[in-house]
Parts: structure tokens; C-alpha cells; sequence
């Protein structure tokens, strides 16, 4: 089969396979991956068999990231929780693989990944990568039906606690939005010992996906205590980011923002909602996406060639950088994480 290359950015082919493909996401979007090149310096492109002047039928997405501390490498697609191939039926993935193979070959690539989030490709010969939890919440009921859903003890019973404290709830796109959003993403990643993802990254996310993104804010007497991040693309919402104020947790902030985007999603229309993935050691994160009623699959991301061993790249964001948030000061920890992230695509 015959490839080509197309940048997203510039053919509108593109936008328009993205707008009709089942099994496009957010992260197909012209504004997700405006963003990725904005903030990252990426550049996104897309592998198909539809040449110059013939309508975009397939594609795979993908971006070459290319670092002095984690390698050169193809990821489809950096700091996106998945990225399905967008394939016809008949469309074989081997042949995609295939060509991404011997381009990986011939660059010296480290390795090439997919992060498909049904589509199981194959190869002759091993692939590996890592797994994860995933969760899809389906929408299709009732209202009624989805709050009797959610654990009575931990969800419902901190969603009444936080309706008994009368917590402000703001829903919206606005600089003040952000603002206190990233005041609360700052927060939360340095309580958890995790590098905070640079101010220009949500900026840009809000500047690029427009109406496409919302942010969720729980006020107590007037201050934010908790928020969330979401991305719609057609009948699906994505979590992507939230943030809390730990020293406001029994009020039951964050419970109440995800009954809220719940609510208001089957409320517009929305089928489902995307809590994306969840590390396998993390069980408290599993355990709360279980209690809002989602269902729970596992994530698996193809790493080719199998035999590279994806530990170092895999843990130098996590365990490298929580010791080293842990003996920064905030100001130095922002800073490393402006510096560093590009890296960890």
C-alpha cells in the first residue's frame, strides 16, 4: 500500500475525517494538537493512504518527539490518554506499521507508539508498552438511575454534604476559570509530589479547543476549592484535569464537580463520559472512578519494538520527579516543569 504524509494543521481533510470518524476524540482535534505545537514544540502529522487531492479516508496521528533525556522517538499521541487509529474496515493497520517500522529504522527513532483505545494492532514480532485502568461512564439512562449509581457512602453522601454547605458552583471558559483552575492543578501536583505542567499548556488548551472545552469551579464562602477540566468532541466528554484543596476535602468538592458534569452532560445530549486512564498502582483513583458507576476496562499502549524496554522512560517522570519536587521550593518546581515536560511526551 501506497502512504503518504499530511500535516493536520494544514490540509482540512483532516477536520473532516475527525468530524465523521466513529472513533474520533478530542484528542483528534485541531485544537488539541494546536496546543501539543504551541506548548511543546510538536509537530503533529498524519500517516494515510489518501493522496494529494483524494478524500481523507483513514489516518493514523502521531507526533515526533525528540529529546536529549528521553530519546527520539514517534508517539501517537504525546500526553493524550489515547488516540485511536482512525481506520476504514477494510484498512489494514499492518500496513501502517509496517511503514512506520522502517521509518522508525531508517531515523533511529528509539521507538514508535500507539495508544489505541479498542483497536489491538499486530505485528510479526513482539511489541510492548504499558497498561493501564480505564473508565467509560455511559450516560444512556435516566437521571435518577445515574446518581442511584454512585456510592452511597462516598459519593452521594459528599454530594449532599457539599449541596448542605451551599457551595457556589461555576461552569465556563473565562480567564478567571483558568486562573483559579491552575491555582488548584498547582495544588494538587505538589501534594502528590508530581512536576506541575506549565501555565502556557492550559492556556493554549483554552485558546485552541474554544467551545469545545469547560472548567468546572466549586466556590466555599467565595473560594475555589475544587475543579475540573473537560473536552467535548460530538456525543462524548472527556475528564482530562482536576485540582483540589485538600484542606476542603470533607466538603465534598470534587464529587460534587463530577455530579455536575455528569448531570449537565446527559442533560446537552452527551453519551458518555471519558474518565480516561488510571496507573495500575493507583488505587484510590480506580476506587473513586469505580464509585461514580463507570465501567472498567483495561488501556494497553503498543511499543514497538517490544524489546526496548520502556521502564526508564516510563518512571523518569514519576519517580525522578517526585524526589526532586519534594526538595524544590514552588517557584523552582514550576519552573522545572516548564523545562521538563516537553520531554516526557
Amino acid at each position: 500500500m501506497q502512504l503518504y504524509l499530511i500535516d493536520p494543521l494544514a490540509d482540512s481533510r483532516w477536520d473532516d475525517l475527525v468530524s465523521q470518524h466513529p472513533s474520533a476524540s478530542a484528542f483528534h482535534r485541531r485544537g488539541w494538537l494546536q496546543a501539543l505545537a504551541e506548548t511543546y514544540g510538536y509537530e503533529p502529522w498524519v500517516l494515510t493512504s489518501a493522496p494529494a487531492g483524494q478524500p481523507l479516508n483513514d489516518g493514523i496521528l502521531f507526533c515526533r518527539v525528540s529529546s536529549w533525556i528521553t530519546g527520539t522517538r514517534l508517539v501517537s499521541l504525546p500526553f493524550t490518554d489515547h488516540c485511536e487509529p482512525l481506520l476504514q474496515p477494510a484498512s489494514d493497520v499492518r500496513d501502517f506499521i509496517a511503514w512506520l517500522t522502517e521509518e522508525r529504522d531508517r531515523a533511529r527513532w528509539k521507538y514508535f507508539e500507539l495508544r489505541p483505545l479498542s483497536l489491538q494492532p499486530s505485528l510479526d514480532g513482539p511489541s510492548g508498552g504499558r497498561s493501564f485502568v480505564f473508565h467509560k461512564l455511559d450516560l444512556r439512562m435516566p437521571t435518577e438511575q445515574l446518581f442511584r449509581n454512585l456510592h452511597k457512602d462516598s459519593i452521594q453522601r459528599k454530594i449532599r454534604r457539599a449541596e448542605r454547605e451551599k457551595l457556589s458552583y461555576e461552569v465556563g471558559r473565562s480567564q478567571q476559570l483558568l486562573d483559579e483552575f491552575y491555582r488548584l492543578v498547582l495544588i494538587t501536583r505538589k501534594r502528590l509530589q508530581v512536576l506541575p505542567q506549565p501555565r502556557k499548556w492550559f492556556s493554549n488548551l483554552r485558546k485552541h479547543m474554544a467551545e469545545n472545552l469547560e472548567i468546572r469551579i466549586a466556590r466555599k464562602n467565595g473560594v475555589a476549592i475544587a475543579g475540573l477540566l473537560s473536552l467535548r468532541h460530538h456525543s462524548s466528554v472527556i475528564y482530562k484535569y482536576g485540582g483540589s484543596d485538600k484542606r476542603f476535602h470533607n466538603l465534598g468538592g470534587m464529587p460534587f464537580l463530577f455530579w455536575k458534569l455528569i448531570e449537565e452532560s446527559r442533560h446537552s445530549g452527551i453519551e458518555q463520559v471519558d474518565l480516561g486512564r488510571t496507573d495500575l498502582d493507583n488505587q484510590g483513583l480506580i476506587t473513586f472512578k469505580n464509585r461514580l458507576g463507570a465501567a472498567r476496562s483495561q488501556l494497553t499502549y503498543h511499543r514497538y519494538p517490544g524489546h526496548e524496554a520502556p521502564g526508564p522512560v516510563v518512571h523518569w517522570d514519576w519517580r525522578a520527579a517526585k524526589y526532586v519536587v519534594s526538595h524544590l521550593p514552588d517557584s523552582l518546581s514550576y519552573a522545572a516543569g516548564r523545562m521538563l515536560y516537553r520531554h516526557m511526551g
